[in-house]
């Protein structure tokens, strides 16, 4: 048993063909992250399902503030499971070995980096389960900047934790208790966040009261295709109040040649669609005069 091992996380990630960070994990690159703040659950969400990834959301959750803010960085996983004597003691024992001090929730902390996003399975445990308090909240702040937390478990000093600026923290419940046993089983490795599967540099988007874990790989083609989402909303939310095109023709997920071209003169001509400009439509195109096989109902 290794925890946070970078051969490991690098063998977990193959289809990462990026930068890495220090630890091995995928580097997505920050232009990724930022665009996420601009984008809403849905549209992250759609391209990733269609590409047969449909364990990745988890939306039990609680938030620690309810602002609209969103949480979004990358992955550092950590799994728990309950106290047992002799695993406990072998896990000390390599926690020695590799240098590392405190109790198991400070390992994973200490070693969050700028832009990081805390991912731990905390086996749903609240009571004595409380993973993060004021203290840890403050450390987390400090180490990612911009990040925050997801917790399938507990937390506890809920006002302290509201009062450090700038971090959002998803979570399962509130208990007073200090965290006690309970022993680390899995650090940088997949991990299970309720519903969902979470591997470490997965990019962590929080937003309209759940969580999606993107793939790392898949970061760019996901922000690039809910930008074209995003879009066709704004521009078939017009054609449906002119009554040009039916509800049914908006929502199919292949739409006709004829559409598009009015998309494209749509987005060239209305300072609304500005940002959108220089977006790659050639796939939609083809889908279009060549039709596709998926088609066969309204778009999701």
């Amino acid at each position: 048993m290794h925890f946070n091992n970078r051969e490991e996380i690098i063998e977990l990630t193959p289809l990462w063909k990026g930068e890495r960070l220090p630890d091995g994990r995928p580097k997505v690159e920050d232009k990724y992250l930022k665009a996420l703040h601009t984008l809403t659950l849905e549209e992250v969400w759609k391209p990733i399902f269609v590409l047969g990834y449909e364990s990745q959301f988890e939306g039990r959750l609680h938030t620690l503030h309810d602002d609209g803010r969103k949480l979004v960085g990358r992955a550092v996983t950590a799994s728990y499971m309950p106290t047992r004597p002799d695993l406990d003691e072998v896990v000390r024992e390599i926690g020695k070995k590799e240098g590392r001090t405190g109790t198991y929730n400070q390992w994973v902390v200490d070693s969050l980096t700028e832009g990081d996003a805390l991912v731990v399975d905390m086996y749903d445990k609240i009571y004595k389960g409380t993973f993060l308090g004021g203290n840890l909240t403050t450390a987390l702040k400090n180490k990612t900047k911009t990040g925050g937390a997801v917790i399938w478990g507990g937390v506890r000093d809920v006002e302290q934790m509201k009062k450090v600026e700038g971090v959002q923290v998803y979570y399962r419940g509130i208990d007073p208790t200090p965290i006690r046993e309970f022993v680390i089983t899995g650090f940088n490795t997949a991990t299970k966040i309720g519903n969902a599967v979470v591997l470490p540099g997965d990019v962590v988007f929080g937003a309209g009261g759940g969580v999606l874990f993107i793939p790392s790989h898949l970061v760019a083609e996901v922000v690039g295709n809910a930008a074209k989402t995003q879009v066709k909303d704004m521009f078939g939310f017009e054609m449906i109040t002119l009554n040009r095109f039916s509800t049914a023709q908006i929502d199919r997920n292949t739409w006709s040649v004829e559409m598009l071209d009015m998309l494209i003169e749509f987005i060239e001509k209305d300072d609304r669609a500005e940002q959108y400009r220089g977006l790659d439509w050639s796939t939609e195109y083809d889908l279009a005069i060549n039709g596709d096989p998926n088609d066969t109902q309204s778009a999701l």
